[in-house]
């Protein structure tokens, strides 16, 4: 089965090496066919998307992984449109993966986000990809994991992820990356007081939007009230203190202060060495969430089947193997003990 060193014994097709080697060279033409191809349900694609993903992984990995959430309305959009232009604007390279909700009754989504990101869609050092979240894994996207690989396989090193701000799409989102941030808005009342509860315990920094001028007042006192929220809360690094900022999208304010404190984030927690534990903890995880996906009623207690399942984790933990590439490895060791 290859386990021992799984990027060797596999036949790679040539049209799959030189899609790889085209994604690796930064063509965004190349990267929407790779991203198209992870997102097939197709049997016939998937063992092309795992040669793909294996002949990948080690390009990927080098990016700032930001989760965007808020209620409807929040700005999430127009912030991620700003903030992306102002990163690409100070050489980054930005891509955005959007989480829609999708139709109930065709699957369908409505992928809006180019028409509502206007500027970093129009820029040569942005990428922007809508995905139907197709109602699995609490919402996100059934591929989200696999294509924020290949955006870094591709060169962009800022990756942000936003979320349909409903639901366990949440949780789900902060699993896969490195900062999760939380945008709120000033006076929101005690309708959002069920969302706010269970996010601001996600989350590494809490900005309140449309602090627009007329409105700094509002957006402050807002920014005081959560402050002294979260001094109630346990937040997720025990090396991080989430602040709690105002920001105006539209006249460009804060921009520079948010970007300041993701940066923060991830020094101090590379100083402590949990940011690298974190991210092969997101692999392990996730990798198990694929199996499960599936899998679905197939029961994991074959004793044979549980031990392979065990040497694939070792080997995602230490990033020799993607982590959909070692769920269709468990899952075919499984089917064949059932």
């Amino acid at each position: 089965m290859g386990i021992e060193n799984p990027a060797k014994g596999q036949d790679v097709s040539k049209d799959t090496a030189a899609l790889a080697e085209q994604v690796r060279a930064g063509s965004r033409v190349a990267l929407a066919r790779a991203i198209t191809l992870i997102e097939s349900r197709k049997p016939e694609h998937r063992a092309q998307t795992r040669q793909l993903l294996t002949l990948l992984n080690a390009a990927a990995g080098r990016s700032h992984r930001i989760g965007i959430t808020g209620v409807p309305g929040v700005g999430k959009s127009t912030l991620i449109d700003s903030l992306g232009s102002y990163l690409t604007g100070r050489g980054h390279r930005v891509a955005v993966l959007a989480v829609d909700p999708s139709s109930s009754r065709s699957g369908g989504a409505i992928l809006g986000d180019k028409t509502r990101m206007a500027s970093l869609a129009a820029d040569p050092n942005a990428f922007i990809r809508p995905s139907p979240s197709s109602g699995t894994l609490g919402g996100v996207a059934r591929t989200t994991r696999e294509t924020i690989l290949l955006c870094e396989a591709a060169g962009f090193d800022v990756v942000l992820v936003e979320t349909v701000g409903v639901g366990q799409s949440e949780v789900t989102v902060a699993g896969m990356v490195d900062f999760f941030l939380l945008l709120m808005l000033a006076g929101g009342g005690d309708e959002l007081q069920g969302i706010k509860k269970g996010v601001m315990e996600l989350a590494d920094m809490i900005a309140i939007t449309k602090a627009d001028s007329g409105n700094e007042g509002p957006a402050r006192a807002a920014a005081g009230d959560y402050k002294a929220a979260l001094h109630i809360l346990t937040p997720p690094s025990a090396s991080w203190k989430p602040p709690v900022i105002t920001i105006s999208s539209r006249e460009g304010r804060g921009l520079d202060e948010l970007w300041a404190n993701i940066v923060r984030h991830r020094a101090a927690l590379e100083a402590t060495g949990e940011f690298e534990a974190k991210r092969r903890d997101q692999d392990v995880r996730w990798m198990h969430a694929m199996i499960e996906d599936r899998m679905r009623q197939v029961f994991l207690s074959n004793e044979a089947a549980a031990a392979k399942i065990a040497e694939l984790e070792r080997h995602v933990r230490a990033g020799l193997m993607p982590p959909s590439v070692a769920a269709d490895e468990a899952a075919s060791l499984i089917s064949g003990c059932a």
